[in-house]
């Protein structure tokens, strides 16, 4: 999921750089949404992993 962040953000700076400022914002508010649900659901995982003291299964 990191790596779509990555790539909005990476989109977002090249379409600000060439003028498209549309592009440029919504392309940077995906890659904004996209990290927070990273975030929540990184916090989430610590939290299941101090309480049973078991890691989550690797993802698919």
């Amino acid at each position: 999921m990191i790596r779509w962040v990555i790539a909005f953000f990476i989109l977002a700076i090249i379409a600000g750089l060439l003028g498209f400022t549309g592009i440029a914002v919504a392309a940077a508010e995906i890659a904004r949404v996209i990290f927070f649900i990273f975030i929540v659901l990184f916090i989430l995982s610590l939290i299941y992993y101090l309480f049973t003291g078991r890691k989550p299964p690797p993802p698919v």
